[in-house]
């Protein structure tokens, strides 16, 4: 009788590799698991640049005309001791998307959709001889 070699994996050698594999993914697991968390950050982060960015465009569209509102992309901004009012700060930005935003008293809030905790900008429109208050709080993203 003629022995035929055999090709493939023995089952030692699949246990080995299953078992490579399930010590990678317990370390890799938890890495991806906070860039979620760092993500939601940087975009909150990010759109308090925009609005800070989107309040002096406003603030230099005002002084340049001497005019309120002043005409941003086609739309009318209100302006308030120089500055865009807490109603109108929103229509300034181009893209707001994954952002839930609300008015009220002065003040406009940006809450970043999806997340249990606070994570926010938050808009409080200028007083006199003071530019407006733009906070962020990313404890809860």
């Amino acid at each position: 009788m003629k022995m035929e070699k055999q090709k493939g994996f023995t089952l030692i050698e699949l246990v080995v590799v299953i078992a490579l594999l399930g010590i990678l993914a317990a370390f890799a697991i938890p890495r991806f698991a906070s860039l979620e968390r760092e993500a939601r950050s940087a975009t909150t982060q990010g759109l308090s640049g925009s609005v800070r960015s989107a309040a002096a465009m406003a603030h230099g569209l005002f002084l340049a005309t001497g005019v309120s509102p002043v005409n941003m992309e086609g739309n009318n901004i209100a302006i308030t001791n120089g500055y865009p009012d807490a109603d109108d700060i929103a229509d300034t930005l181009a893209d707001s998307t994954g952002f839930a935003v609300s008015t009220a008293a002065g003040t406009t809030t940006f809450a970043k959709t999806g997340t249990t905790g606070t994570c926010e900008v938050v808009y409080v429109e200028a007083i006199v001889n003071n530019p407006p208050t733009i906070t962020i709080d990313t404890t809860g993203c």
